[in-house]
């Protein structure tokens, strides 16, 4: 009788985690031959005297090997080690300052937290094998300047650390969750791994649509041909030059980087199932307190924020001007996924961008932290015990929990083979 291979236990580290979206994905990802296990996290509010992130991370998962420090305080020897690390970092200006000869070489702007994982993976002697970022998708575009900088240098940095990287925009919407919040994810493979060495003999269009771990997680098609390209140059040149004068970004919305070339290009999703309804995940009328329903008084005001306008207006300094803009669906539609949840999703006070729903075919309402949650995937109650303004803010900042858990499964399954 063949003896039964022992299950992989893959170590965790979760930073910039929130209320845990990442570390809930993975955990709904650890199934037959690997186990993902947060070994390290950490959540650190800048300018915030309470920490309610933190706070809600800790309820729900204890605190061991749990931070709540600026991370760019935390000495990495104090990290343990790990086999992945995770994140969703910041969108920031990623431009580099300098590069010096003779001290610890990059220096990215201060505070710029996407540079504290270039430190942490820099001073790991033993480095993650397996990286997994998640940024909004305007990175792949930014800044308005050089456009498609900031991927260009991250990629390059992660290059020069010994990293081959695939990356998404993913709309989780369109893999049949229940909203349409597109995100770009970023996978990573040390030199060390058999799928950095699968990755580096691979066509790249067969990565990217078959072969790789992303395609395998969310299906998908080219749409086009691919471009390639080199970002092969020293950081601070890199960080100078790459996209002036560009008007496009030259990275699509999928591609990988090996060896410092770029393969890049655009695909569409290829699922065959069924959309989410956000009519499916909303509670039960009787269940939704009152302080959701908008009031005939209040009505007037939605419908004017939601509506389209052409109308003059004046700036502070006096200047007049033509305003416009287009109508919103009102009330959102039920029989389709949810628009992107925005950190303003809570509060009484009328807005354009706010969900708005009518269930019983009368009355409006807005969605309660529990429907929120549901949208992104997370468990009923998961961000219970702050203020409901606190629990819509943190379900704007989170990410659709089921996107992390299909890429754990594809990552796990690829160990395996």
């Amino acid at each position: 009788m063949a003896k039964r291979r022992a299950k992989q236990v893959i170590r965790v580290a979760e930073l910039f985690a929130g209320v845990g979206g990442f570390r809930l994905g993975l955990e709904r990802a650890s199934e037959k031959d690997a186990r993902f296990e947060v070994v390290f996290s950490n959540q650190w509010e800048p300018g915030r005297r309470r920490q309610h992130a933190s706070d809600v991370y800790v309820a729900r998962f204890g605190p061991q090997h749990h931070s709540n420090k600026d991370i760019a305080t935390v000495d990495v020897k104090a990290i343990p080690e790990h086999d992945m690390l995770v994140g969703g970092f910041p969108c920031q200006d990623y431009s580099v300052a300098s590069t010096l000869k003779n001290s610890k070489g990059l220096h990215g702007k201060k505070g710029v937290l996407w540079w504290q994982i270039h430190r942490i993976l820099s001073e790991k002697k033993s480095k993650p094998r397996y990286l997994l970022l998640e940024n909004v998708d305007r990175l792949l575009g930014s800044p308005v300047g050089q456009r498609g900088r900031d991927l260009a240098v991250m990629l390059r940095s992660l290059d020069q650390l010994g990293y081959a990287v695939e990356w998404r925009v993913i709309n989780a919407a369109e893999y049949g969750m229940p909203q349409r919040r597109r995100r770009v994810f970023l996978l990573g493979y040390h030199k060390s791994t058999a799928q950095y060495k699968a990755l580096r003999k691979s066509v790249p269009a067969e990565w990217m649509t078959g072969t790789g771990t992303m395609a395998k997680a969310f299906p998908a098609r080219v749409d086009g041909a691919l471009v390639q390209f080199s970002i092969a140059e020293e950081l601070d040149v890199l960080s100078k030059e790459f996209g002036e004068r560009k008007g496009r970004s030259p990275f699509k919305n999928a591609g990988i980087m090996v060896d410092g070339m770029v393969f890049t290009g655009a695909v569409e999703a290829a699922h065959t199932g069924e959309l989410a309804r956000l009519g499916d995940h909303l509670l039960p009328d009787d269940q939704v307190p009152a302080e959701y329903y908008i009031t005939r008084k209040e009505l007037p005001q939605w419908r004017y924020l939601k509506g389209a306008k052409r109308e003059a207006r004046s700036s502070s300094t006096g200047h007049s001007y033509a305003y416009s803009e287009g109508a919103m669906v009102f009330p959102d539609p039920l029989d389709r996924p949810s628009r992107t949840i925005i950190t303003g999703e809570g509060g009484r006070g009328a807005s354009r961008f706010k969900h708005v729903v009518c269930t019983d075919g009368k009355r409006f309402r807005r969605l309660t932290p529990v429907e929120l949650e549901r949208l992104n995937m997370f468990p009923d109650g998961h961000t219970a015990g702050v203020s409901d303004a606190w629990r819509a803010f943190f379900m704007g900042n989170a990410l659709v929990v089921g996107v992390v858990e299909r890429i754990g499964k594809a990552l796990a399954a690829s160990m395996a083979e």
